[in-house]
């Protein structure tokens, strides 16, 4: 006969694994307590972005609490501006009334009248994937204050048009995440060099290993590293991305 502890064991286990996933909560680079965390971490293992973060000081950042909008949103502004972004965005809501469709109006709405907009039909394909998905239930936003980073971009990278790239400029500006290192970022990369003074833009490889310092508060880094880059180029990747 089985003893009471070698039952009840498994079962307090479960319970408390089930607990703990109920009530995960994540730091937001919304809150400026987490930066003055942040910028003691920096302060203590980096000097060169130390003081960036001493000149740059606190930066308020906006979150998209709309997450399908905001993936909308990105989508929309791949590869093109960010005025013929929001042109397009703004046409696109003055067919629903002022504001972006739902994942239903979208689909329910002939293909033609939303590329009346400026929508291409690759994009149209793309956000018909992500309301399809949505509506479907194969893509559950409403979970994704609890889900850890990774599992959200392994989600949204099912979604045709929503690359790693994209989903962590959600995590970071949607979600708020405070530790999202998006090394395939060019604008990051470029500032990264001329920080560090390398030779050559790092590879991918090399930009985890630089990335590593600053957990688990790399989105804040990346955000000092892009404001260190103060070209205008720069600056259209960065308002890109407030709007992704």
């Amino acid at each position: 006969m089985l003893s009471f502890s070698v039952v009840i064991t498994p079962i307090f286990r479960f319970i408390s694994l089930c607990l703990t996933k109920n009530i995960m909560q994540f730091e937001s680079i919304a809150d400026r307590r987490v930066w003055s965390k942040a910028r003691r971490i920096i302060g203590k293992k980096d000097r060169k972005l130390a003081m960036i973060a001493r000149r740059v000081g606190y930066l308020r950042i906006p979150l998209h609490d709309n997450y399908y909008e905001a993936l909308i949103r990105s989508i929309v502004s791949q590869q093109i501006s960010w005025a013929a972004a929001n042109a397009i965005l703004r046409k696109l809501e003055s067919l629903y009334g002022g504001r972006l469709p739902t994942p239903g109006q979208f689909l329910r709405t002939r293909m033609d009248r939303i590329r009346s907009a400026g929508i291409s039909p690759q994009k149209y394909s793309y956000i018909k994937d992500l309301a399809q998905k949505i509506e479907d239930g194969h893509v559950e936003l409403a979970k994704f204050g609890k889900m850890a980073d990774d599992d959200i971009v392994e989600e949204l990278d099912d979604v045709k048009g929503i690359g790693r790239w994209t989903a962590e400029m959600f995590l970071m500006f949607s979600l708020g995440r405070t530790d999202v290192w998006p090394v395939d970022d060019l604008g990051i990369r470029h500032a990264v060099m001329r920080v560090y003074n390398l030779r050559k833009e790092p590879d991918r490889v090399r930009m985890v290993q630089i990335g590593e310092k600053w957990r688990p508060y790399r989105s804040i880094a990346a955000l000092y590293l892009w404001h260190s880059h103060d070209n205008s180029k720069a600056k259209k990747l960065r308002k890109k991305e407030m709007i992704a």
